[in-house]
């Protein structure tokens, strides 16, 4: 499960995940659905080749660093891994991908790729990597060594930030699907499903006193008869057939 918190920073959304399976993340803006727009991303990342991609959504922009098995022959599976940010369209390109080539040294620090079968790992299976998601985050985001580091690494890694493929959010969703309404269609659905609880439990409640009124007409309905039967009998309206006579 992500960790969150509450620090503001431009970067709002992190996580390391291995093809579609989310090893690691962390969100510092549970509000926004920053999560919802990287859950659209990660099973359209290709890991051919290495890629370094910007997706602009908006206010927000998503860049994400994906591996690819060239870049680890003797490890293939970490070549499914994908390093991937939200981040404030503020922030611009140098901070975030800077951020980016940190997460990955230290997470490939803590799990070496000759040692670990990244494909093996379950859902949140480097959960241990959130804390230093969360530090990273905010210390690149709010400080101003932070961002110097951020832009160093983006000097040191890539010869020119602006080769870094930018497109916009919306082309790589299939069938022309705008990704604001999918996630308007994530956001209405539990919506929906709160909603339909709510109903059934209020039809069932007014299904209970439907039923207990049947019973009691129908109950009443019975007597009448029993009544109207008897009456008859003891020759109604004075009963007297069956009324002793003084």
């Amino acid at each position: 499960m992500a960790s969150s918190s509450s620090t503001s920073t431009p970067l709002l959304y992190a996580c390391i995940a291995h093809n579609s399976t989310i090893l690691a993340e962390h969100t510092t803006s549970a509000a926004s659905n920053a999560s919802s727009l990287a859950s659209l991303i990660l099973p359209k990342i290709e890991h051919a080749t290495p890629q370094k991609l910007t997706y602009t959504h908006k206010e927000n922009f998503v860049h994400y660093i994906a591996s690819a098995p060239s870049e680890y022959p003797s490890s293939p599976s970490a070549g499914g891994l994908t390093f991937l940010v939200v981040a404030a369209s503020s922030a611009g390109r140098r901070i975030p991908f800077g951020f980016l080539v940190e997460i990955k040294n230290r997470f490939i620090k803590q799990f070496p790729v000759d040692s670990t079968d990244f494909a093996s790992l379950p859902n949140y299976g480097a959960g241990s990597f959130n804390a230093e998601l969360k530090k990273l985050m905010i210390d690149y985001g709010t400080t101003k060594a932070g961002k110097e580091d951020a832009i160093s690494n983006v000097q040191a890694e890539i010869d020119n930030v602006r080769e870094i493929m930018t497109q916009n959010i919306d082309q790589v969703l299939a069938r022309g699907e705008r990704i604001d309404l999918l996630v308007d269609k994530t956001d209405r659905l539990g919506g929906s499903a709160h909603e339909f609880r709510v109903r059934s439990k209020t039809l069932r409640r007014q299904m209970w006193w439907k039923n207990i009124k049947l019973m009691v007409l129908l109950t009443v309905v019975i007597i009448f008869l029993i009544y109207l039967f008897v009456g008859f009998g003891c020759g109604l309206p004075g009963w007297s057939k069956c009324v002793g006579r003084g």
